[in-house]
């Protein structure tokens, strides 16, 4: 299969565009330090919240293609009307299961000589976490529900059908909530990467509990 990249579901492949480089690297963590006088090692601030934050991630895409001025200005004209300086969902042919976002910026050039043009596509304030292009979607009635997870953190969005109860842990610390038929989101129920449990209580036999999130990777 010919390497290909979809921004905001446009195929540059379709475009008349052929994918020559790709650079994805992982972003950067957030870091504040402080040294202190007689000390021999600083105070790290990498993960104060209980885990690492990271700074916006960048990537860069370089396409090409053969054909005289007129045509490379023409598909330039076309792929920039659609995506230049846009929020753009990116996904590559190799991993259509994730995406990334970010605001996208444009550079063509044009080599007369070869006949040979390219574009470059940048990002600078892409989102860290590169994110599943399917929504997981868990329903379960009473009982212990599994909601297994990506690396990102995530709070789930929780639909109920009648009053339920629900009681889980996180670390050392025991939470419990009880509410009505409705739609809810828990700010302390944060899934963690992997197999976070949940215990579930509803009125009656009848009633069903759905989750759904959006998992996530660096």
């Amino acid at each position: 299969m010919k390497p290909d990249v979809t921004l905001n579901g446009l195929s540059m492949s379709g475009l008349g565009w052929l994918r020559e480089s790709i650079s994805f690297p992982t972003p950067a963590s957030q870091t504040n330090t402080i040294i202190v006088p007689g000390r021999n090692s600083p105070i790290r601030y990498t993960e104060a919240l209980g885990r690492v934050s990271y700074q916006p991630r960048s990537f860069q895409i370089t396409l090409s293609m053969l054909g005289n001025r007129s045509e490379f200005n023409q598909v330039v004209s076309s792929t920039a009307n659609q995506l230049a300086g846009r929020l753009a969902e990116v996904i590559l042919s190799e991993e259509p299961e994730l995406y990334c976002v970010g605001t996208v910026q444009l550079a063509p050039a044009y080599d007369p000589k070869n006949g040979k043009g390219t574009l470059s596509i940048s990002c600078e304030d892409g989102d860290a976490y590169r994110y599943h292009t399917e929504i997981t979607v868990v329903t379960v009635g009473s009982g212990t529900a599994v909601l297994s997870n990506d690396y990102m953190p995530v709070i789930p969005r929780i639909v109920v059908t009648e009053e339920t109860s629900f009681k889980w842990r996180v670390g050392t610390d025991e939470f419990s909530k009880t509410v009505s038929a409705g739609t809810w989101t828990f700010p302390e129920l944060e899934l963690a990467h992997g197999k976070n449990s949940i215990q579930i209580t509803t009125k009656t036999t009848a009633g069903t509990v759905t989750f759904r999130y959006r998992e996530g990777r660096l």
